[in-house]
């Protein structure tokens, strides 16, 4: 049974549970997309129905008003190890039928990040608190739902004096959070797991380091375990951005180039484009030369990646889930693309008797860092 891979659905309103088998034989079909760049995940469920199947009743109505939060979490295990694809819930339904009695029921939804969305915005003072207690007070309304959360303080320590300034929420939870986390460069994210019904929420820089997955081999005479990959390398992409500070004393304006390497985003490529655009970070002017410098070192990393590459693999020929937000190593592409990669967006599809990833990877530049890549 090494490939063997099965998969659990559980949906409920707040606390999920394992559908009927009736449920479950319905399923036709199940897309779970997690961007990087997005940062959100979202998913889709399709059912094909009798028309007059009770369970369009009960998703319509479990969705609407009575109750008006239905989770869904869906679980891959291959090879007898359980992956949290998502833990979310849906946000809408469409439906189909055709002249022979068949409908077609879809559930579209998102992680539980959409919750932090529901609750209006309400200016709420966090009197000599720096960002970092703000994000651990505001996810601790959302215990009830599993999310721990995992925040990395800052390198800017910043407490406002209550006389001189008391800091208030602007926007949805979601929203404020997020725009705390652009302020010092950080990225806020929820990472599905380790168990059905937990969830991480991730508040801190974006790391491109740790123990990668094991390699994405295109070489047959090495057991190939992935389909055709496409890889594009754009020189054009690449940029220097210049932070702008301003002299405290002086007011003297003055620019400081930011590379795309840090201690967190090492490069994986041992030959990197050379920038030929430069664009000015002005709106750093106005903060302190260490959170301008962390804003962009921030910014240039999102545009260091100037390869990327594409395919799809399937996950019982390869063992294990494609994960994002890691490196995978990739072999048998040639001395140019060999190497490390970032994983920025995977997608799972999952049918009867078949589960497929498409997913793209990315990094900085050419030719590989490292001798070999972790099989």
């Amino acid at each position: 049974m090494r490939d063997a891979v099965l998969m659990s659905l559980l949906i409920g309103p707040a606390v999920p549970l394992p559908v009927p088998s009736a449920v479950l034989d319905a399923l036709v079909s199940v897309q779970v997309i997690t961007d990087t760049s997005q940062g959100q995940t979202g998913f889709e469920l399709k059912f094909s129905l009798d028309t007059r199947s009770p369970i369009h009743t009960v998703f319509l109505i479990a969705g609407g008003a009575t109750p008006p939060l239905m989770r869904v979490v869906i679980v891959a295990t291959v090879n007898g190890l359980p992956e949290v694809l998502i833990d979310g819930v849906m946000t809408s339904h469409r439906t189909g039928a055709s002249t022979g009695g068949v409908a077609t029921l879809t559930i579209l939804g998102k992680d539980l990040l959409t919750v932090m969305g529901y609750l209006p915005p309400l200016p709420i003072p966090y009197p000599a608190m720096p960002a970092e207690a703000r994000v651990l007070l505001i996810l601790a309304k959302y215990a009830m739902f599993g999310i721990v959360p995992m925040v990395i303080p800052s390198v800017l320590l910043d407490v406002p004096l209550p006389t001189e300034r008391i800091p208030r929420q602007q926007g949805t939870d979601l929203e404020y959070v997020r725009a705390l986390a652009d302020e010092v460069g950080y990225v806020f994210y929820l990472r599905p797991g380790p168990v059905p019904g937990m969830s991480v929420a991730y508040w801190g820089p974006e790391i491109k380091v740790g123990v990668p997955q094991p390699a994405l081999t295109l070489d047959p005479e090495h057991l190939a375990n992935v389909g055709p990959m496409s890889f594009e390398y754009d020189a054009e992409a690449a940029e220097l951005p210049i932070v702008w500070i301003q002299e405290p004393q002086s007011k003297v304006p003055i620019g400081i180039p930011i590379p795309d390497i840090s201690p967190l985003n090492p490069p994986l490529a041992a030959i990197p484009p050379i920038p030929k655009r430069f664009p000015a970070i002005d709106e750093t002017a106005k903060y302190s030369p260490v959170r301008a410098l962390l804003i962009g070192i921030a910014k240039a990393a999102r545009h260091a990646d100037v390869v990327s590459a594409t395919g799809s693999l399937e996950v019982g020929r390869y063992g294990r889930v494609l994960r994002a937000r890691e490196l995978v190593g990739v072999r048998g592409a040639g001395l140019a693309f060999d190497g490390l990669y970032y994983v920025s967006r995977v997608t799972h599809e999952i049918k009867r008797g078949a589960y497929t990833q498409q997913f793209t990877l990315k990094r900085n530049g050419l030719v590989s860092t490292v001798p070999v890549v972790p099989v």
